[in-house]
């Protein structure tokens, strides 16, 4: 029976379940705040897109530290390989870079924005932009929605996919979860995610956008205990740190004291590294120390880690001893800062917390609490890695939700 079905919120996930509603036949109106639909998807993977991950749809799991078993009914529903064969529908061809990052062939994200857009005019679904829902109501059967400009009445089935908190000048401003409350859901503590870290080290203004590309950065909480570890790339700025490994590491910082220990030479184990230090202190034997290490690390780093090793700058390399040696290759392989916090949710990538995921129904996306409510996308519970896993999250959930209502 044809449904009268309304979706609050352009992003991914919203657009997915407009489409997939309307082309089930029903009645579907997508609801948009903004000037333009999938205005965050603009500036994803730094304007470029990185649509999904490509790799095997069981990897996924492991790659999603907040509450991955909800998403196996929708991951697998609407795969990875899925949505690249939507965009490939709508005439926007991919490629698979480095980490199986998918992004498409134009380095666009605006071309993978258009594709979307032609397939929810194929759909049928009706979209209404410049319009923020501020309220929603229950009848007995049906929802209202009052909106900005007048109330919309009569709709069987409301699925919320207005994003998180992260970028508010893209929309996401939390209306969702205040949406949700009033319907009797609970929202788990919202912070950011995927967000730069700042640091005690006031040094770190001196490396400001110095980037690292091929270190070994380890995450610690007081205990010693390695919350997550990872090689590949990161940059230092006037607050702290950031890149894909820091991104990544935010995930798992949960409140609590931690230190980041960086190993600038992970391809040298410490025999070779002392080895390398050796070489280089005989050729420059006659060199003062800060003016040794030109060869070994980025120019903007040498007077931080001079300073740090604790040896004399103005000592003559032939005369630097074994255990000063010592003192510098711990440093090399363990250079360590203390982390002081995230940067604020509106930095973030993504959010983490939102509609507890007991309260949703994994096979559909419907809420247990209130009949006829579906949720789809950032606003729910669970979040991932940097790589296109958050934002194939967004299409499965979104997909479940338009394919169930």
């Amino acid at each position: 029976m044809k449904k009268k079905v309304a979706v609050i919120g352009g992003g991914p996930s919203g657009v997915l379940a407009a489409a997939y509603s309307a082309k089930n036949g029903n009645d579907t109106l997508l609801l948009e705040k903004n000037e333009k639909l999938l205005k965050k998807l603009y500036i994803t993977g730094k304007g470029r897109c990185n649509i999904t991950n490509r790799c095997d749809i069981s990897d996924f799991f492991g790659n999603i530290p907040v509450n991955a078993h909800f998403l196996y009914s929708a991951l697998y529903s609407f795969t990875n390989e899925d949505i690249i064969s939507l965009l490939e529908s709508v005439d926007v061809a991919v490629k698979t870079e480095r980490g199986n990052r998918v992004f498409p062939v134009t380095d666009k994200a605006g071309t993978v924005c258009d594709g979307f857009r032609r397939f929810l005019k194929e759909s049928g679904a009706k979209v209404r932009l410049n319009t923020p829902v501020i309220k929603i109501v229950k009848n007995q059967q049906t929802f209202d929605i009052i909106t900005n400009s007048g109330t919309l009445e009569g709709f069987d089935k409301v699925i919320l996919a207005t994003g998180g908190m992260s970028y508010p000048t893209t929309g996401s401003t939390g209306d969702g979860y205040r949406f949700a409350k009033e319907f009797g859901h609970r929202v788990t503590p919202l912070e950011g995610n995927l967000v730069p870290l700042t640091t005690k080290e006031t040094f770190v203004s001196a490396l400001s956008g110095l980037s690292l590309r091929n270190v070994s950065l380890r995450l610690k909480n007081k205990a010693g205990k390695v919350l997550y570890e990872d090689f590949g790339e990161m940059m230092f700025t006037h607050f702290g740190i950031t890149g894909p490994l820091v991104i990544s590491a935010s995930s798992h910082l949960k409140g609590e004291d931690c230190t980041v220990h960086l190993d600038l030479k992970p391809a040298l184990d410490e025999k070779q590294l002392d080895e390398r230090l050796l070489r280089d202190f005989l050729k420059f034997s006659n060199k003062a120390f800060r003016n040794s290490l030109d060869e070994l690390l980025p120019k903007s780093l040498i007077p931080v880690v001079v300073e740090q090793s604790g040896i004399d700058p103005k000592k003559q390399c032939n005369a630097i001893t074994k255990e000063e040696r010592r003192q510098l290759l711990t440093l090399l392989k363990n250079f360590t800062l203390h982390i002081t916090g995230k940067r604020p949710i509106q930095e973030a990538i993504i959010t983490s917390g939102g509609v507890d995921v007991k309260e949703i129904n994994p096979s559909t996306m419907e809420s247990k609490l209130m009949e006829g409510l579906y949720f789809c996308g950032e606003l729910i519970d669970t979040d991932a890695y940097t790589g296109g896993f958050n934002l194939q999250i967004a299409y499965s959930t979104g997909y479940l939700a338009g394919t169930n209502v």
